[in-house]
């Protein structure tokens, strides 16, 4: 009984200590890549998630539970997972795109770039990058939600900055674009 509890108590302190430093490590990369406190919070969640089911795994076969019986429960909870995520593929799909956006996309909240997409001019400044989309703002002031796997799957541009000011005006004023539409008969 005392040696169960050790190994407990080994595995909550291996947890809460790489809990800690995965946070600290993941606090640091957000900071450096100007990342949202919403985002960096989702992806920390997720992580911690993982990092608690693996030492989960780890604690219960260090108590003694044959390999075999612990193999033939996890096997069995991936395979009703598996079934069940099939039909939403895509948000799994999103979720794991989120992640990798976190840390290896190289674009941020407020940069304008440009997807290439054969059937659509999907181009904009980025509004926010969440776990499951990526919001973009045209110019014509429509926001477009792009799914995260879509945003790795295609070729993305980023566009130098657009001029928000025309000789001390805004933009709105600039005489570069008339929005006003000339009635023919």
């Amino acid at each position: 009984m005392t040696q169960t509890l050790l190994i407990s108590c080994l595995y909550v302190g291996i947890f809460i200590f790489a809990q800690r430093l995965l946070t600290n490590w993941i606090a640091k990369l957000a900071e450096s890549k100007q990342v949202s406190f919403k985002r960096t919070k989702m992806v920390t969640q997720y992580i911690t998630y993982l990092l608690f089911i693996v030492i989960g795994c780890l604690w219960v076969i260090s108590l003694g539970i044959e390999y075999q019986q612990v193999s033939l429960f996890i096997s069995s909870v991936f395979a009703v997972l598996g079934v069940a995520l099939v039909a939403q593929w895509s948000i799994l799909s999103n979720i794991t795109a989120g992640v990798l956006i976190f840390f290896v996309f190289p674009y941020r909240i407020g940069d304008r770039i440009k997807i290439i997409d054969k059937d659509e001019d999907v181009s904009g400044i980025i509004a926010e990058i969440s776990l499951f989309h990526v919001l973009i703002e045209r110019s014509d002031g429509i926001t477009i939600t792009y799914p995260n796997n879509l945003m790795l799957q295609k070729g993305v541009l980023k566009l130098p900055q657009a001029k928000t000011q025309v000789q001390n005006k805004p933009l709105s004023e600039s005489p570069e674009k008339d929005h006003t539409q000339v009635q023919s008969d």
